[in-house]
């Protein structure tokens, strides 16, 4: 008699959004409700953050290959462990929006970008894409909202030609993302960290893709 398959285990969660759009709320409500492990971005111990929002041009590179180096080093730790982990944001976003965002403003020069371009190819090659990816969609208004109600100090020099930008890479990134399995939340219409019933529905789509990923295996 054969032998049943194991049953797929799902071990990265991945949730990936415009500045203020909510990863970290969402990220630590799924975390407790389907009891994963939350990984967060730790922006207080980042030694480029405050830097870089003072001075871009001058920190821009510096700030993406620490971000590189740090989200690589954590993909390694979430496949090698065997616990189910969901991530604020990913090391995709920081190559797909956030560095060619920056190219584009002339915030980082030609060589930097095309050596960082070049770096990250090299590393996704090694890497494996999340199991599900969790987009949140917003509006600026939407961003400028949550961004204003958390107060971090260092965001209160954020532009809004600046998070538009970044919406539109988001944008282009998502409507070509081919990686792996997708679900998009729009967070206008969806406001999870004050309403239950929209949490509820969040969780309810969340397991469902989860279903559907085990169903295709």
């Amino acid at each position: 008699m054969a032998k049943a398959e194991p049953k797929p285990v799902t071990r990265h969660i991945a949730v990936a959004g415009n500045i203020g759009s909510g990863k970290t709320t969402l990220t630590t409500s799924l975390a407790k409700h389907f009891k994963w492990k939350p990984h967060f971005e730790d922006n207080d111990h980042n030694p480029y953050l405050v830097d870089f929002y003072e001075d871009m041009h001058r920190w821009a590179f510096n700030l993406q290959i620490y971000f590189l180096n740090n989200r690589i080093k954590h993909l390694i730790e979430i496949r090698s462990g065997n616990e189910t982990v969901i991530q604020d944001r990913t090391v995709f976003e920081d190559a797909y929006i956030f560095a060619p965002n920056l190219f584009d403003m002339g915030l980082m020069t030609k060589r930097d970008y095309e050596n960082y371009a070049s770096f990250f190819q090299n590393l996704k090659a090694l890497i494996k894409p999340p199991d599900l990816l969790i987009y949140l969609k917003a509006s600026i208004p939407t961003l400028v909202d949550q961004i204003q109600k958390r107060g971090r100090g260092y965001e209160e020099n954020i532009r809004l030609d600046y998070l538009k930008r970044l919406n539109g890479f988001y944008n282009k990134w998502i409507e070509g993302y081919t990686d792996g399995p997708l679900l998009v939340i729009d967070v206008d219409n969806c406001n999870f960290a004050e309403k239950e019933e929209d949490l509820a529905d969040v969780v309810s789509k969340v397991d469902a893709q989860l279903n559907g990923l085990f169903a295709k295996k």
